[in-house]
């Protein structure tokens, strides 16, 4: 039975991480969820050194521990919580403490900042996507603060390249629709397809490849015993994963990420142009 039962929200103090709360709060209300604010007290050896560095951590630990106990109050009220900060390399600290306390899922922004910093995915959000062993949800739309109480998870698309994570990734979007009672649409680009009328092919295309890529999404749906709406792409992978889910008004984008191989492969570019193009959070699976 699915349940997320710990969420992991990493903390700097930004107003993105108030976003990230925004976004984590629906999901820890409807799975009655755990969520841990986490900051990593970093060490500045730059500029002090580890030796001078040192010496200040129970200091600096209490500072931020003092401020990371009213942050997100109002974003995360009546909700079971904990907050923890620990030192470290933040991007090391945040993996290992996921893997360690067995996190179903992360949230935070890519730590972008404004319109052309947005293109640029951040190295600690970077570093989790590569090394985490649970789905991790972020995105350039995290760094804009949506109002309070207005997130919803009503439109699902799962973005899928009939590889081999393919599998695990429409199962978790699946599980996701169903506790939102949400619509569950089940995207796969062709890029050596044109884009087509309406932006999608039937099996009735010319072209054979959207036949045999419904045919196969229809097996991966019988083996993951689910019923999203099919939906074969033509065109560049990003455009048209990205405007199926602009066009579909997607509350979530749902990816594989740990199949090297694959087109949506852990450290492919094209995972990461869709985290950074997407008009929605993205959950890396």
């Amino acid at each position: 039975m699915f349940s997320m039962e710990k969420i992991l929200l990493p903390v700097d103090f930004s107003e993105r991480c108030i976003a990230s709360a925004r976004y984590a709060r629906p999901l820890a209300c409807q799975f009655h969820s755990q969520v841990t604010l986490f900051h990593v007290l970093s060490h500045p050896a730059y500029e002090f050194g580890t030796e001078g560095f040192m010496p200040m951590v129970p200091q600096l630990t209490e500072l931020a521990e003092d401020e990371l106990d009213s942050f997100g109050a109002s974003e995360l009220a009546g909700l079971h919580t904990r907050r923890l900060v620990v030192p470290g390399d933040p991007s090391t600290a945040i993996v290992d403490f996921a893997r360690d306390e067995k996190m179903d899922l992360i949230v935070m922004p890519t730590h972008g900042y404004g319109p052309f910093r947005r293109f640029i995915l951040g190295s600690t959000a970077a570093k989790v996507l590569h090394d985490a062993e649970c789905p991790v949800m972020t995105g350039t739309h995290l760094e804009t603060i949506p109002e309070r109480g207005s997130v919803r998870y009503d439109n699902i698309v799962c973005a899928i390249d009939l590889g081999p994570n393919s599998l695990a990734a429409l199962r978790w979007a699946d599980s996701m629709a169903r506790a939102f009672s949400s619509r569950l649409f089940l995207v796969h680009a062709i890029p050596s397809l044109p884009a087509a009328d309406g932006d999608y092919y039937r099996p009735v295309a010319g072209s054979p490849l959207p036949t045999h890529a419904l045919e196969h999404m229809a097996a991966l749906q019988a083996e993951a015993g689910t019923s999203a709406m099919p939906i074969v792409a033509g065109g560049d992978v990003i455009k048209a994963v990205t405007r199926q889910a602009r066009e579909l008004s997607a509350d979530m984008l749902v990816i594989g990420r740990s199949t090297a191989n694959s087109i949506l492969g852990r450290l492919r570019t094209q995972a990461y142009s869709l985290i950074r193009e997407s008009p929605c959070p993205v959950v890396s699976i």
